[in-house]
């Protein structure tokens, strides 16, 4: 019983492998890791870093990012390491370096994500564009053939229309420079019929009739799905509901923060899916972990963002 759950466990997340392993075969980007000082954080870069994904430049209070590593036994020794006093100090700087060219990723260490995304999105001196910023989950889950992108679940929290078509254009580019082809999105509510009681229904009816009109482009939409009838083509079949992306979505929108965290934590705790995070929007990904990933969710984050920038610079998909 023991070696059978195991080969399970290794077969369900071959997704995030194929992403890891087309991300090492590409020059690893410079990465500014902002605040690297807890163990998880600098750890996370560095493995990063062994795996080929990124080259880390560690920005933070100099003294505690080397005594952090000696205590831990991590060689930073071949890595370049700028001095700033603090977490704010270290975001604002990280920015600083994508803007001077000498970084083209941004990683989140032990600061909140707030001090970080509080320097990306600054009007002035920030890596806005003109795209909202918004954040995607990059979802391996053991269960389920397909590999979920859930947005937006960590950054906006009650987006109204127009930022919703940002969320869903920026999840969709993300889709296709992974080489993951056309994707199709389903915009998700508690039902899936236009109920005016119910505004993300209306919302998600709107959304659709602007991808029609070429206001979102590169994805397949519907909306109003419930999540059953989003990933289950028996449920779509029992709803009878005919629709290129009922029962076979890649793209989950969610209505708001709250539905979208509390989706992506079932999944993870529950279904034992890993849940890489990126941050799109900006002029660079910014690699957004968490305390509580694992190392295979990190790099999976890190091989996210790396495809990515690789996508934007030779304004090609990259297969993973």
């Amino acid at each position: 019983m023991t070696k059978k759950a195991t080969v399970s466990h290794i077969h369900g997340h071959e997704k995030y492998e194929r992403l890891i392993a087309a991300a090492s075969r590409l020059l690893p980007l410079s990465a500014a890791v902002a605040h690297p000082c807890d163990e998880t954080s600098l750890r996370g870069a560095m493995e990063a870093a062994e795996q080929r994904l990124l080259v880390p430049i560690l920005v933070g209070p100099r003294q505690r990012i080397v005594g952090l590593a000696e205590a831990s036994g991590i060689d930073i020794s071949h890595t370049e390491v700028v001095d700033v006093p603090h977490s704010v100090a270290a975001a604002e700087r990280a920015v600083e370096l994508v803007r001077e060219g000498k970084a083209e990723l941004v990683m989140k260490g032990s600061l909140h994500s707030d001090e970080l995304l509080g320097a990306v999105t600054r009007r002035e001196g920030g890596l806005r564009t003109g795209r909202r910023i918004s954040h995607v989950f990059i979802m391996d889950v053991p269960t389920h053939v397909q590999t979920l992108f859930i947005t937006d679940a960590a950054v906006n929290i009650a987006p109204d229309l127009m930022a919703k078509r940002d969320i869903i254009q920026n999840a969709i580019d993300l889709y296709v420079a992974l080489g993951l082809g056309v994707p199709k999105v389903a915009i998700l509510s508690a039902v899936e019929t236009v109920t005016p009681s119910i505004p993300s229904t209306i919302e998600a009816a709107a959304l659709c009739k602007m991808a029609e009109r070429g206001q979102i482009t590169g994805g397949v939409l519907d909306g109003p799905l419930a999540f059953d009838n989003a990933i289950s083509l028996e449920a779509a079949r029992i709803k009878g509901i005919k629709s290129p992306v009922a029962g076979q979505a890649q793209i989950l929108v969610v209505p708001d923060l709250e539905a979208g965290n509390m989706l992506a934590k079932n999944l993870t705790f529950l279904s034992g899916a890993d849940a890489a995070g990126i941050v799109l929007g900006a002029r660079v990904p910014v690699i957004l972990t968490s305390r509580a990933d694992n190392v295979r969710t990190r790099m999976a984050s890190c091989a996210v963002a790396s495809l990515l920038a690789h996508s934007r610079r030779t304004q090609e998909p990259i297969r993973a």
